[in-house]
């Protein structure tokens, strides 16, 4: 599976679990160690511990295991490390606190919104005037 795929049906599964302001910022061609970045804020300590769930079990069924998992059981965040893409879930106050978007404002993201996907950029020179 390609990583781009990997990162919406990881979107996907976040998004049945209630998983609020997905986003995946594609960091391919920018001297990462990963291709996509997925961040997934969550309203709670058990939703963010069941939207990880979620992702883990869904993508184990397709035979696709994390290399690590980090902050499991944690009340504020969980990362969820497939390799090519890194997974971010986030208590929604935290993720604001550490505003990962913001990290690399020139990288291109798509906003997952249920059943479909808008591509975006956050570059300021496609900023309206």
């Amino acid at each position: 599976m390609k990583a781009k795929e990997k990162a919406e049906l990881i979107a996907h599964f976040a998004a049945e679990k209630k998983g609020e302001n997905i986003v995946l910022l594609d960091m391919s061609g920018h001297g990462m160690l990963y291709d996509w970045f997925v961040v997934v804020s969550a309203s709670s300590a058990r939703r963010i511990n069941a939207i990880a769930k979620s992702i883990d079990t869904g993508l184990s069924s397709k035979k696709i295991k994390p290399i690590s998992i980090e902050g499991k059981g944690n009340p504020y965040w969980t990362l969820l490390d497939y390799e090519d893409v890194v997974v971010h879930v986030f208590y929604a106050e935290i993720r604001d606190y550490y505003g990962l978007e913001r990290l690399w404002p020139d990288i291109p993201q798509i906003h997952f919104k249920e059943k479909c996907l808008k591509k975006t950029s956050q570059k300021k020179s496609q900023k309206p005037s």
